[in-house]
């Protein structure tokens, strides 16, 4: 995927310029500005090196304590690397404002939702002309199931620039989530299946036929979950995949995490200036942060020769106190967090990933996993792993048979 760098991004780097204490860190922050002015012919310069000294300034920033620029230049990297939406980072930073909040985006949202209520008037004109003596109740139920059957919108190949939504698909689907979810039939996302599923009439048919097809689906569920655990191998291994591509192979698998976690929490912005990458909830309710970085394309290296041992490098420990960063903030924030997203933080925790053994290939993979189980070891409330290894142990779980949902995966 390929690194933004606009108008957008340069503002608001302006903006972490100004509100940075330290010298260090504004000639870093300039390093950025350097590299994106060096473009041919007036543009602004992208790539793979901006992400590094955008990196390089955050962990800068580190150093000098300075945590609120961390989060910034943190905003900064997701923009760039397309975790943040343009509209979403503009009105955050209060750029290229036109009145308190931006007035263009406001009046984009007026338009689509006065679009979406005259379609409503004509579809409700429509229903009541078929349905001359329908009540008021039975118009909204009416509504209602066009609502969820919007789900299943469809683009016919045969009709391009049409979308067609096909009747009772909800209706198929809710039948279809409620028998995944009955007698213990462990299937990760069963909303998620059911609309799959909904869409074959021949299989919706012989599940209808056939209870025993359950045992069909549970088999379907393992092979689904073994072709995606294929895939985020692929990722993982991938030298160029960035931090962001590693996200979004990752989310909707929680169970690859282990069986305490119940699923992931809906918003990933919870405290002002902080967005995790993957906000899991355990089984006590509590939550648990997920940190990602590079895997494969990490530079510099995993870990490094100290004396007679090795040991995690620098770019470990400043994603383990960044990790350490999100925890303070969740804990400062923790009645507000509670009363309004109903998440605990109180006992919250935090798993960063980073690296593959695969980065040093003179080193045995058990001195890697060694060097960060002996670095845990020493840590409270942050655990570090590599992508491998939590890969490897879903895996194992899988090919024993076991559900990597049922147990810890590490």
């Amino acid at each position: 995927m390929s690194v933004r760098s606009d108008m957008v991004l340069e503002r608001q780097l302006g903006q972490v310029r100004g509100v940075a204490a330290g010298e260090a860190v504004r000639s870093a922050v300039d390093a950025v500005f350097t590299y994106m002015g060096s473009g041919s012919r007036g543009r602004r310069r992208q790539g793979r090196e901006l992400v590094r000294l955008m990196e390089a300034a955050r962990g800068t920033a580190a150093e000098a304590g300075e945590w609120h620029v961390v989060r910034l230049l943190q905003d900064s990297l997701d923009y760039a690397e397309g975790r943040i939406l343009q509209q979403d980072f503009q009105e955050r930073y209060r750029i290229f404002q036109d009145g308190a909040r931006r007035e263009q985006s406001r009046d984009f949202v007026a338009s689509s939702l006065r679009a979406m209520h005259q379609w409503m008037v004509a579809a409700g004109e429509a229903y009541l002309r078929d349905h001359p003596g329908a009540s008021a109740e039975e118009t909204l139920d009416h509504f209602r199931a066009q609502g969820e059957d919007a789900a299943f919108l469809r683009a016919p190949e045969e009709r391009p620039g049409r979308y067609v939504i096909p009747r009772g698909a909800a209706e198929i689907s809710l039948w279809l989530e409620r028998l995944l979810r009955s007698e213990r039939i462990d299937v990760a996302d069963p909303a998620e299946s059911a609309r799959r599923i909904a869409g074959s009439a021949q299989a919706v048919s012989l599940l209808a036929a056939d209870r025993a097809g359950q045992l069909v689906l549970r088999a379907a569920e393992l092979r689904r979950r073994a072709e995606r655990l294929k895939a985020l191998r692929a990722v993982v291994e991938d030298r160029a995949a960035t931090e962001a591509d590693l996200q979004r192979a990752l989310e909707g698998n929680h169970w690859i995490f282990g069986g305490r976690f119940v699923g992931e929490a809906a918003r990933r912005r919870l405290v002002p200036g902080d967005e995790v990458d993957i906000p899991l909830i355990r089984g006590d309710g509590a939550l648990y942060v997920v940190e990602l970085k590079r895997a494969m394309s990490l530079t510099p290296p995993l870990v490094k020769r100290q004396r007679n041992a090795w040991v995690p490098a620098a770019q470990v420990h400043e994603a383990v106190g960044q990790a350490v960063n999100y925890l303070v903030g969740l804990d400062e924030h923790r009645t507000r967090i509670r009363d309004e997203f109903g998440i605990e933080t109180r006992r919250a925790g935090a798993l960063v990933l980073v690296g593959h053994p695969g980065l040093h290939p003179d080193v045995p993979e058990r001195e890697v996993n060694e060097a960060l189980r002996t670095f845990n070891s020493h840590v409270t409330r942050v655990e570090v792993l590599t992508y491998k290894e939590l890969l490897d142990n879903a895996e194992r779980s899988l090919a024993g048979g076991r559900d990597p949902g049922a147990g810890s995966a590490w």
